[in-house]
């Protein structure tokens, strides 16, 4: 594996894997000197397999030794570090990084699915894999002091993807890069807005993502897509603070080169900054009503996620959006109609059908070609399912789970939605480094032989997605 790929490894193939445990109630004796025999300086506290605390060299001399207790009186326990800060097994390397630089710890232990201890991954163990990656950044990001330092680093985000389109890098890996540097670079200028300007305005207020930025699936040209959510308690004072707070942010965020929202959908602007009553009688209206404008709202809307602040007025809200459409589906059932109205681009023969005229002339839009209605044609079902979280590919796993999809038709999508993301991809990268605006229109002339037979299967399968969302919500009867 190429060098500037390890930082994108899960981390169960760089941990530990044999961890030297013990129980809460062990003396202080014993487990120093089981981490002297094994050569070691930390121990795991477990019972039942689950990791409940971490006792290190920097615990005993720091709550011990410099203290004069006697280690022979107390237990690991009394020490102890805890709670424990924890990784999946599928979260990658450069995650490990950011944890251990955020609080400032040299290891992290790794649990699997069910919390139990599987190993332990270390600054030591991947401080000689360290190179061209996101880690330093996600570091910079983290320590800027200015919004120019923000603009400098929301550059390099840029100039880091396209580099790493070239290494071989996965597109699922390579999104949720951008995804999770982007939130890092929003969350800190926050933080600096906050700490600077607004240090007292309520904490009782979500900063909340939507669209591909909400499901963590952006790419080079993703605009913003944001809204407020706040209390219904706040007062008239508080309210205009966080008006002030969001024109701001909104303001310094387009500032630093995030580009606005065509459409407005920025907390900013007053439609999309409400009370949580406020929020749940406009999602009733576009939930009662379901026009094209309100489908494309409420679309936009599902995929809300809290960048920063209280995360419970977003459960509320979907626990709220939940309970709607299990009364009464047929929003649902009209976004489905909607998503079967995206035509794939295929005409006689299987020939493509490219822009005609216009500044694309000759290429394709491949958003609204193929992506488009994979995203949604998921989410739409997954919102039946009652599923508001996670992304277009976790939604396609849990809809396999729970039988809503064949396994077969899982894997096409899935290999259908990475590819086409992948081309959109590597357009972007090739009009960057041609010193082009990035869109989502790719040129075809760029693809080999083999490249144009799978564009063409992944359109095949968007039809039998489209094909399949016409019978399960009996389109024929939706008017």
């Amino acid at each position: 594996m190429q060098q500037d790929n390890i930082f994108f490894l899960p981390v169960s193939a760089v941990c530990q894997r044999e961890v030297l445990t013990c129980t809460h109630d062990a003396s202080i004796v014993t487990a120093a000197g089981l981490m002297q025999q094994r050569k070691v300086s930390s121990i795991v506290v477990s019972e039942n397999s689950l990791p409940t605390g971490i006792m290190s060299d920097h615990d005993l001399r720091n709550k011990v030794v410099s203290r004069g207790i006697d280690p022979n009186k107390i237990i690991v326990g009394d020490i102890m570090t805890a709670p424990l800060i924890t990784l999946s097994e599928d979260d990658f390397v450069f995650e490990a990084l950011y944890l251990m630089s955020r609080h400032s710890i040299h290891r992290v232990v790794v649990v699997d699915n069910r919390g139990q201890l599987t190993g332990i991954i270390s600054h030591t163990d991947i401080l000689s894999l360290q190179a061209r990656s996101p880690q330093q950044l996600l570091y910079e990001i983290e320590e800027a002091q200015t919004v120019g330092e923000l603009k400098h680093h929301h550059e390099q985000v840029e100039g880091l993807v396209v580099h790493l389109i070239g290494t071989g890098v996965s597109t699922p890996e390579l999104v949720r890069t951008i995804s999770h540097l982007n939130d890092r670079i929003l969350i800190r200028l926050i933080t600096l807005l906050r700490n600077d300007y607004y240090q007292d305005i309520s904490d009782d207020f979500a900063f909340i993502v939507l669209g591909s930025e909400g499901r963590r699936e952006q790419t080079l040209t993703t605009d913003q897509d944001n809204a407020i959510i706040y209390s219904d308690n706040l007062t008239t004072a508080q309210i205009e603070r966080i008006r002030e707070f969001s024109e701001a942010l909104i303001d310094t965020l387009i500032s630093i080169g995030v580009p606005p929202c065509p459409g407005g959908i920025m907390a900013k602007n007053d439609h999309w900054r409400r009370s949580l009553s406020g929020w749940k009688n406009v999602l009733n209206s576009w939930l009662r009503d379901s026009g094209p404008q309100n489908i494309m709202n409420g679309s936009m809307f599902f995929d809300l996620r809290t960048l920063y602040g209280n995360q419970e007025l977003e459960s509320e809200l979907k626990r709220h959006i939940a309970a709607y459409l299990s009364r009464d589906s047929n929003f649902l059932a009209r976004t489905a109609k909607n998503v079967t109205g995206f035509k794939t681009p295929i005409g006689w023969f299987g020939r493509f059908k490219l822009e005609k005229d216009g500044p694309h002339k000759g290429k394709m839009d491949i958003k609204k070609a193929g992506i488009f209605a994979i995203t949604e044609g998921i989410k739409v079902l997954a919102l039946e399912s009652g599923e508001l979280d996670d992304g277009t590919l976790e939604h396609i796993k849990d809809l396999t789970e729970k039988g809503i999809l064949k396994p077969a038709m899982a894997e096409n999508l899935e290999a259908s939605f990475n590819f086409l993301v992948t081309l959109r991809l590597r357009g972007q990268a090739a009009a960057i480094r041609a010193g082009e605006v990035p869109s989502n229109y790719i040129d075809l002339a760029e693809l080999n032989h083999m490249e144009q037979g799978r564009l063409r299967l992944a359109f095949e399968t968007v039809d039998t997605l489209q094909q399949f969302l016409n019978l399960h919500f009996q389109l024929d009867f939706v008017q």
